[in-house]
């Protein structure tokens, strides 16, 4: 019997890195199965096939798609030729909806068996998705708690695994050690600076929160800035951005878990990188910012009371939010500040965040989704 094939497609950073777990658990289970796809570093290590890079296609934001549009729109076009002419055994698809729900469907026409790994936030905003996931998606397997009985009710097969990151998110440094390997001071308050992971995201973010620094030291000292590069930016692209500020910036690679858990506080662009924040029991202030246009429509559907993942899993403000007009280099300082100055405020915000990890249910997520997948197989 020739080896099965599975065709796994995440679009940016996070979904690269789950999605190259759940390669390797799934080759645990069945070393010969082969995989081809879309995703970056983790997945390629992990054993896939790029059909094309995640780094290329990620974006944040209505109106900002449209600058990758056609290579996005190739990269679909070659993917459907390629169910078409020669099914893989199983499609999974992790979040990256505007992209991965079309993809979906043309499986589905294929007879393809479809697996959607890590949900999209239908629960959130443009709950039609819904009946798109309902009639395309074979089985949805979810990461966070409350998105079980969302799809139960909507008529989704659905299963919750428990949070990935649970099984990530851990330092490898005790503290002095993290200090020294970075170059950090002990005595220096340290602030991490978390722009996000795609570049218009960083382009848009880094800036204000530059800005925002540069407040800062003005009137905090001694002060030390870090900032952790996500595996889908160039560095040279993050550099470019730092140098008209004439900042000192401790730009470290690869080793993002430590220098959030090293820092006193974090300016964190909304997303991802606030649950790891939260999981590594960092003070934090979050910040979305995009085009006013996507902004606008994007509001017209939005129908939760929060924007980050952390405020979102407690039910309650655990961490300032600062959206559009509001992310502006004055109100980030004052809210870091405030953070660092206020010695209380920072150890009722790390108490709080303590409490995030219960209720992401328990490790072992990858595991778990590599069972289901090879069970449809």
């Amino acid at each position: 019997m020739s080896a099965r094939r599975v065709m796994i497609v995440a679009g940016e950073a996070s979904g690269d890195l789950h999605g190259g777990n759940l390669v390797r658990e799934m080759r645990r289970i069945d070393p010969d199965i082969r995989f081809s796809g879309v995703g970056g570093k983790q997945m390629q290590e992990a054993g896939v096939e790029l059909l094309a890079d995640a780094a290329d296609m990620a974006v944040v934001g209505l109106t900002e798609v449209g600058f990758k549009l056609g290579m996005i729109l190739r990269v679909m076009r070659r993917l459907k030729i390629s169910l078409k002419k020669d099914p893989p055994d199983l499609v999974i698809l992790i979040d990256y909806p505007d992209f991965n729900l079309p993809l979906a469907r043309t499986a589905r026409k294929c007879g393809v068996k479809v697996l959607y790994y890590i949900s999209p936030q239908v629960w959130a905003w443009r709950k039609g998705r819904i009946e798109t996931i309902r009639k395309n998606v074979d089985r949805m397997v979810v990461i966070l708690p409350f998105e079980e009985k969302f799809y139960r009710d909507a008529g989704v097969d659905v299963s919750f695994v428990g949070h990935p990151l649970l099984d990530e998110v851990r330092k490898k440094y005790e503290r002095p050690a993290a200090l020294k390997r970075f170059g950090l001071r002990e005595e220096a308050i340290t602030i991490a600076i978390l722009p996000g992971s795609r570049r218009n995201e960083v382009a848009a973010l880094l800036p204000e929160m530059l800005r925002a620094c540069r407040i800062l030291t003005e009137k905090i000292s001694p002060l030390q800035f870090v900032l952790p590069i996500a595996g889908t930016l160039d560095p040279a692209f993050v550099r470019d951005i730092l140098r008209p500020f004439r900042i000192r910036v401790n730009i470290i690679p690869d080793e993002i878990y430590d220098v959030i858990a090293v820092a006193d506080a974090a300016m964190v662009a909304s997303g991802t990188a606030t649950l790891e924040t939260a999981l590594l029991e960092t003070p934090m202030v979050v910040i979305y910012k995009v085009s006013g246009i996507s902004y606008a429509i994007g509001r017209r559907f939005i129908s939760v009371d929060h924007i980050s993942l952390v405020n979102l899993i407690a039910g309650r403000t655990l961490v300032p939010e600062l959206i559009q007009a509001e992310a502006n280099p004055e109100r980030i300082a004052a809210e870091v500040r405030e953070i660092v100055t206020r010695r209380g405020k920072a150890r009722e915000m790390r108490a709080a965040l303590a409490e995030i990890r219960g209720k992401l249910g328990t490790s072992g997520a990858s595991q778990r989704t590599a069972r289901i997948a090879c069970d449809m197989l």
